[in-house]
């Protein structure tokens, strides 16, 4: 198991790419910190986690709040000595344009998505830097393939992208490993969440798939297995970079073909 005696956090983990990503963890042996604001989800992971034989613990976070942020390092390492690898995964989407977005929702939207990757990555990385370590951070093809109507997401994306870089270059030297993750559609949390409110969920499901080239929508444990590559010793060469996990994105028919 790659991961057996180590620590993981995972934000925004009791959904989605960021419960899969839990759950993945685990079963490679890690010891996982579901990290969520809504803490009865993160519970609801853990409790998957466990009765797979696994092992884990909730931890009720808003990434956005240094406070929070501080407490959840705080309880990490009152579990284990040492954190191995951080998954940056929390996020939050408003989907309208720059005239429709009201500020507060931008604002809240910067900190959660790129303030979230921010602070948890200032306040473990001295902790990463005693284990050499590893953060993936979640981006989206929406950081450099745009769609209609989420213009403060795809910027928030693009954003985490470029921090990715950043922190790649930074922390090398102290032989932290940062790099991201780009998803296409995923039928999982926020993505789930748009479909399940449309008219007909399937055939926006099907729609969203026909832009993909493999015709299809992803699954979130596609997503956490590159996740758990990358924060592993066989990406040990790998930093700095945008992994595309989106199935062809953008390449496949329009939507309605």
């Amino acid at each position: 198991m790659k991961f057996k005696d180590r620590l993981v956090v995972v934000t925004g983990a009791g959904s989605g790419i960021g419960r899969a990503c839990a759950l993945e963890f685990a079963k490679q042996g890690a010891l996982v910190a579901a990290a969520d604001i809504v803490v009865e989800t993160a519970q609801a992971t853990v409790e998957q986690i466990r009765s797979a034989g696994g092992s884990a613990f909730a931890v009720e976070t808003d990434v956005s709040d240094p406070d929070s942020v501080q407490r959840l390092v705080a309880r990490t390492l009152e579990h284990a000595p040492a954190v191995h690898a951080l998954v940056n995964n929390a996020a939050i989407l408003v989907g309208k344009t720059v005239e429709d977005t009201t500020p507060e929702e931008w604002s809240r939207q910067m900190a959660v998505n790129v303030g979230g990757v921010f602070l948890c990555s200032k306040f473990f990385l001295p902790h990463l830097r005693l284990t050499r370590g590893a953060i993936v951070n979640m981006a989206s093809v929406n950081g450099y393939f745009v769609e209609p109507e989420c213009a403060g997401y795809c910027a928030t994306k693009a954003a985490i992208i470029g921090l990715t870089k950043a922190m790649a270059i930074d922390h090398g030297r102290d032989g932290i490993r940062v790099n991201c993750i780009a998803p296409g559609y995923i039928d999982a949390g926020l993505a789930s969440a748009y479909f399940d409110a449309q008219r007909d969920p399937a055939a926006a499901r099907a729609a969203a798939g026909g832009r993909h080239s493999l015709g299809r929508i992803g699954l979130p444990e596609e997503v956490a297995r590159v996740a758990v590559f990358l924060a592993s010793d066989e990406a040990s060469f790998m930093t700095g970079s945008v992994v595309a996990v989106d199935g062809g994105f953008g390449s496949g028919l329009p939507p309605g073909k």
